[in-house]
Formats: structure tokens, sequence, C-alpha cells
């Protein structure tokens, strides 16, 4: 079984320091990923990009990524970007 972490949405409830205290602790416990999501106001792909740039093996995803709110050509051209950035090789998980 591989356990993964969701730390929801940006800027509800959690502060930033929050949710990479919880990443990062994930991350040291061992966990398979982290996860977070987006509504209007709040974008995922930014904040998978701040969680892969302070961690360093912890997979990331996002559990909605606002489809009308991008075209599929730039989604797939955010996860390609992310995953060829990614000092230790692609994190991203589908």
């Amino acid at each position: 079984m591989k356990l993964g972490v969701h730390i929801g949405y940006w800027g509800l409830g959690l502060t930033r320091e929050d949710q990479l205290s919880i990443v990062q602790e994930a991350e040291r416990l061992g966990y398979d990923s982290v996860w977070t999501a987006e509504a209007y106001g709040s974008d995922a792909a930014t904040i998978l990009g701040w969680i892969a740039g302070l961690t360093s093996t912890i997979k990331i995803g996002s559990a909605i990524f606002q489809m009308p709110g991008r075209s599929p050509a730039m989604t797939a051209m955010t996860a390609a970007t992310g995953a060829c950035c990614s000092a230790s090789g692609p994190r991203g998980r589908r």
C-alpha cells in the first residue's frame, strides 16, 4: 500500500508554512505522494512546482486541474515542463 497526503487548495485553511510542514513530514515518513487541487484563484501547477523545489523524493500530483481554465495543450505543456525540471527526475502522478 502507498500512502499519500492531500494538502487542499492554496490559501484555504492552512498557511503555506503549515502545508510545507505537512509535505516535508510526509516525505520524511516515506509517504509516496502529495496532492493539491485548484479552484479559480488557486493554481495547482504553481503549488506543485513550489513543493517539488522544496522536496526531493515525494511524488506530486493534482487532484483537480480546472480544464475550463486551461487548454489541454497548456495542461500538457505544464506537466512536461514540470517533469523535465525536477532535479530528481519526473515525480508527477497520474
